[in-house]
């Protein structure tokens, strides 16, 4: 049975649940997660370590494989463990959801986070409003990017759901409820109807409700 480290309400842990999910895997079937990170603490034991030298999660083990890193997780998960062909693609759209998994890494979610964790995580004595409000809207135009994408297609690679849109989309929904429950702060959201569109099509096509969030809490 697959191992998972790691809390629920980690967006890094959320993307493994939602491809497992994808996969057809059911939590306590064919997969074990386990609570760790925050104030469950357990990622800096022994234990965990001897596992992920870095304490962080998810962590994932399959078998004596031991893999961290959530997108190599995902990448690992479609190519050992699609029996249902889920996500089944050719050479170029396997790489154009690649490229978009790189930058949700790389570029958007480092945008994003200072006014994710200063709005989720910081006390509100503490919240340097001018960067979180930066935060945001540089993330609105990072995002811009994407919605010129889907203005030609369904997905980030094309017209099947992959594993980039998984990360794209934890993203986004995090960006969208920020705006919603934190208005003031954030600044203006832009309407970006092809990622509107694009997030309905999720929604309502894909295993998203198993992490989908409707609210914020503080030291999530």
């Amino acid at each position: 049975m697959i191992r998972l480290w790691g809390r629920k309400s980690s967006i890094n842990v959320q993307k493994v649940l939602w491809c497992l999910a994808e996969l057809g895997f059911e939590e306590g079937k064919d997969f074990e997660q386990i609570d760790a990170g925050l104030h469950f603490g357990k990622n800096r034991t022994p234990e965990f370590l001897a596992l992920n030298p870095n304490g962080l999660v998810p962590t994932l083990e399959d078998g004596e494989l031991v893999l961290w890193e959530s997108n190599t997780i995902l990448r690992y998960l479609a190519r050992q463990h699609d029996q249902s062909k889920r996500f089944t693609a050719d050479i170029t759209t396997q790489y154009q959801s690649e490229k978009w998994m790189d930058w949700q890494l790389g570029t958007m979610w480092p945008a994003l986070r200072p006014a994710f964790l200063g709005l989720t995580r910081v006390p509100e004595n503490e919240r340097n409003y001018v960067a979180i409000q930066k935060a945001y809207q540089d993330t609105n135009t990072l995002l811009a990017l994407l919605d010129q994408q889907l203005a030609t297609q369904a997905y980030c690679s094309g017209n099947t759901f992959q594993i980039g849109d998984i990360t794209l989309a934890l993203c986004v929904s995090r960006w969208i409820l920020l705006n919603q429950t934190f208005p003031d702060k954030t600044g203006p959201r832009p309407q970006l109807h092809n990622i509107d569109a694009w997030m309905k099509r999720i929604e309502e096509g894909t295993q998203y409700h198993v992490v989908a969030e409707k609210e914020f809490n503080i030291a999530k």
